[in-house]
């Protein structure tokens, strides 16, 4: 049986903290790989339009049913390479998803725009949910869940600009494409 991937040059197996922090990078992730490998397609709307009863939209155009997708079926693949049971890997992908769907309906009240992001918000309930959710299972104390939030934070805030001007790219050359 595999107890994690090798991590370093001892071979020492990847700690609890690493592993959750690998999920929650993952399927939060996930989504955006998604929409740059398909572009519009499959990107149908979570919430079908809806609009609340404050008259802005529920969750937004950009929470769809291919992130989720994609979330709740790789993330499960990525938790068995890591040496944990495929649900883990699946608790972990609804928690951050769950997360996720909270800070779009929460920024959707302020009037913000959808892929708008706010700073803590947009990290926040998708590290922490599904640590929570884990905490029991993976051994995690409050000190390996406030890394794994901040670790998440962290990672986020360098790669939102990089996934960013990747979707700039992405858009371009199939705008591109289809006129020529």
């Amino acid at each position: 049986m595999i107890h994690g991937l090798p991590f370093g040059d001892n071979g020492a197996p990847m700690t609890p903290t690493l592993q959750m922090l690998a999920l929650v990078v993952w399927a939060n992730g996930v989504p955006v790989l998604a929409r740059l490998l398909s572009g519009h397609r499959f990107g149908r709307p979570l919430d079908g339009g809806r609009i609340f009863r404050d008259g802005r939209p529920l969750l937004g155009a950009s929470k769809t049913w291919r992130g989720l997708g994609a979330a709740l079926l790789t993330t499960p693949i990525l938790a068995t390479l890591l040496g944990l049971p495929w649900l883990l890997g699946l608790i972990a992908a609804l928690g951050a998803m769950s997360g996720d769907l909270f800070a779009s309906f929460i920024k959707r009240r302020l009037g913000r725009r959808p892929s708008e992001s706010v700073l803590f918000l947009d990290q926040i309930p998708e590290a922490l949910i599904p640590s929570l959710a884990l905490q029991g299972a993976l051994g995690l104390s409050a000190l390996q869940i406030a890394i794994v939030s901040i670790g998440f934070t962290l990672i986020d805030l360098l790669l939102t600009p990089v996934a960013a001007r990747l979707r700039g790219m992405f858009g371009r050359s199939l705008a591109r494409s289809k006129r020529g």
